[in-house]
C-alpha cells in the first residue's frame, strides 16, 4: 500500500531522516499547492502533506516543531515553511518554501481585494462569507485534535496539565498572553527535562 493510500487515521512512523529531501522547486511547489488548498486555513493542510502524505516528519515532530513556531514572532505557518525548508534545504530550502507559502495566496487576494472593494456590500457576498467562517472554524478545530492524538497516547499528566492550563489562562481567565508565555514556556522546558532525565535513569 503506497503513503497516499494509507488511512488517514494511521500516524506514520517514519523518521524524516529516511525521506529522501525535496528539491527546491519542489519544496516551492508543495506549499505553493498547501496555500492554495488551504481554505480555512493553511495549517490542516501542511500537517497532512508533511505528515500524512509524504511523511518527512512523525507526527510528534511536526508538533515540536510547530510548537516552536508558535512561541516566534509572527504567523505560525509561515515560521513552519520557513523552519520546514530550512532544516531540509537550508536557507535556500526555507526561502523556497516561503516564497510557495505566500506567492500564490498574495496574488489571488490582491485580485479578490480589488472585487471585495467594488461589491462587497452585496448581501449574496456576505452570506457566503459567513458560510466560510464557520467551515474554517470546523477545520481549525479538526486539526486541533489530530494535533493532540500523540499527546493522548502518550498519556502524560504534566503535558496534558499544561495543555489545559494554558487553555484556561488564556481561553477562559482572559490573562495576557505575553503573561501566559512567560511561565508557561520555563515550566513546560522543566517539565520536560526532568522526565526525559527520569526516563534515561
Amino acid at each position: 500500500m503506497s503513503p497516499d493510500s494509507a488511512p488517514a487515521a494511521q500516524e506514520p512512523d517514519i523518521p524524516a531522516a529516511q525521506v529522501q529531501p525535496p528539491g527546491l522547486l519542489a519544496l516551492f511547489l508543495a506549499f505553493a499547492r498547501m496555500s492554495l488548498a488551504g481554505f480555512g486555513g493553511v495549517l490542516v493542510f501542511a500537517r497532512r502533506a508533511i505528515v500524512e502524505q509524504h511523511r518527512c516528519m512523525t507526527a510528534d515532530e511536526f508538533n515540536e516543531t510547530f510548537a516552536l513556531c508558535h512561541f516566534l514572532p509572527g504567523p505560525n505557518i509561515v515560521n513552519l515553511s520557513m523552519v520546514f525548508g530550512a532544516r531540509l534545504r537550508g536557507i535556500a530550502g526555507g526561502i523556497a518554501a516561503f516564497a510557495g507559502l505566500l506567492l500564490p495566496p498574495t496574488l489571488i487576494m490582491t485580485v479578490l481585494a480589488i472585487i471585495y472593494a467594488r461589491f462587497g456590500n452585496v448581501e449574496v457576498l456576505s452570506r457566503i462569507l459567513a458560510g466560510i467562517s464557520c467551515a474554517a472554524v470546523g477545520l481549525l478545530i479538526a486539526v486541533v485534535f489530530r494535533m493532540m492524538t500523540p499527546l493522548l497516547k502518550r498519556m502524560e499528566p504534566i503535558a496534558l496539565l499544561l495543555m489545559l492550563g494554558v487553555f484556561l489562562a488564556i481561553g477562559v481567565v482572559r490573562l495576557p498572553l505575553q503573561a501566559v508565555l512567560l511561565v508557561a514556556i520555563p515550566v513546560s522546558i522543566g517539565a520536560t527535562f526532568l522526565l526525559r532525565r527520569k526516563v534515561a535513569a
